[in-house]
């Protein structure tokens, strides 16, 4: 069913968005399920998926990308995130997480070495951020960078976790000290290539929800790169992440729409397929009272999103509206997976249908990227730095 009904929009963002609304409902929906039970990678998916030009969306042209706006990535996220979560969590660490900063800080030659395969999709980037103390302190990385005695290497030492597409990736933005005495000032930002020696993996994390997906620990022990993979300038770190976590709240907030609008429509189906009472349930007044609020939520959280999307398009500012699209979506995905399986009822509970996956992967959605509870104080104290301004 059609959900876009948005002016402004050109015919190739909706040639886009036609394109990935096919491939997920016939390349990724009819196998979420099993990817999902078996804890699969969608190697072939994904690869597809880089043919396709959806591996760098945002990403220049000259650089492997395909050029287009954020609204059009927003687009492309929800689509392939209602076929599959986890297929759409790849995408979208791969888009924002990795190619987003090394666009953002790299260097030309930086940029054809570790962006351009990215980009392309030949290649699978990760984001080594956060760390298994640090949390939502994203100024308090404990993983250090020392130079080496010659000036030609940086040495890391420290531990990333929940790191996605870890066991897949081909390289990782990793965010260390290099400056304690600065605190978040003394936070940079390399690209590490993965493997390399020094730095391991941890086990595959048994998740919840978004099982198709790897999620693993870095841990580097004397990790040697060249002096040369550092992005940006010493210290550039902290606000690198910042601006990329600003970004990928709109990825995030798309995953979200699409899982959500997948919930949607697996409860719209059944109401109309279930009978009760001699007649659909669909006609009942309670069930579509639930229908109507899953739709308004989603739609509602949609319209943020590509508020969101279009603020950074047009390079105004938007980490406020990127915070409020991300909370939004998250939660509406939360509800309507939640109303999902109410619909259903027992059918919801049972792995027969997708509707206790949708629930499962909706979850994590008001975690990542910032938790629900990070975005309300992003927003507050947006608002009242306006206030303060204003007055």
């Amino acid at each position: 069913m059609s959900y876009t009904n948005f002016p402004g929009l050109s015919d190739e963002h909706i040639m886009l968005q036609e394109m990935c609304r096919n491939f997920a409902d016939n390349e990724l929906a009819p196998i979420a399920g099993q990817l999902d039970k078996e804890h699969k990678f969608p190697a072939e998916q994904v690869k597809a998926m880089g043919e396709l030009g959806l591996m760098g969306v945002p990403i220049s042209e000259e650089y492997g990308g395909t050029g287009m706006d954020y609204l059009a990535y927003s687009m492309a996220m929800e689509e392939i995130s209602r076929g599959c979560a986890s297929t759409g969590c790849i995408m979208t660490v791969n888009n924002t997480l990795y190619c987003g900063p090394v666009d953002m800080a790299g260097t030309p030659e930086q940029k054809e070495q570790w962006l351009t395969p990215f980009a392309s999709g030949k290649k699978l980037g990760c984001f080594g951020l956060s760390e298994p103390g640090n949390g939502s302190d994203a100024g308090a990385a404990s993983t250090t960078a020392t130079l080496s005695a010659d000036g030609s290497e940086w040495i890391l030492n420290g531990t990333k976790a929940w790191i996605t597409n870890s066991w897949e990736a081909d390289a990782s933005v990793v965010f260390a000290t290099t400056d304690a005495s600065l605190k978040h000032k003394g936070i940079s930002a390399f690209v590490v290539p993965m493997p390399t020696e020094g730095l391991t993996l941890g086990k595959k994390e048994d998740k919840l929800g978004i099982r198709a997906t790897s999620t693993a620990y870095l841990i580097f022990e004397d990790c040697r790169i060249p002096v040369e993979n550092l992005l940006g300038n010493q210290g550039d770190g902290f606000k690198i992440a910042m601006k990329t976590l600003d970004a990928g709240r709109i990825g995030v907030a798309s995953q979200a729409l699409g899982i959500g609008q997948a919930a949607f429509e697996c409860a719209m189906a059944y109401a109309n397929e279930r009978k009760a009472f001699g007649k659909p349930i669909a006609k009942q007044q309670l069930i579509q009272a639930k229908l109507s609020e899953m739709y308004v939520r989603l739609d509602a959280a949609r319209m943020l999103n590509y508020k969101a999307a279009m603020l950074k398009d047009a390079k105004m500012p938007y980490s406020k509206e990127a915070a409020i699209s991300k909370l939004a979506a998250s939660e509406a995905a939360t509800y309507c997976a939640h109303q999902s399986m109410q619909v259903l009822g027992g059918m919801g509970f049972v792995t027969d249908m997708p509707a206790e996956r949708h629930y499962r992967d909706a979850r994590i959605t008001e975690i990542y990227e910032g938790t629900s509870e990070i975005q309300h104080l992003v927003i507050a104290g947006s608002l009242l730095k306006e206030w303060e301004a204003g007055n």
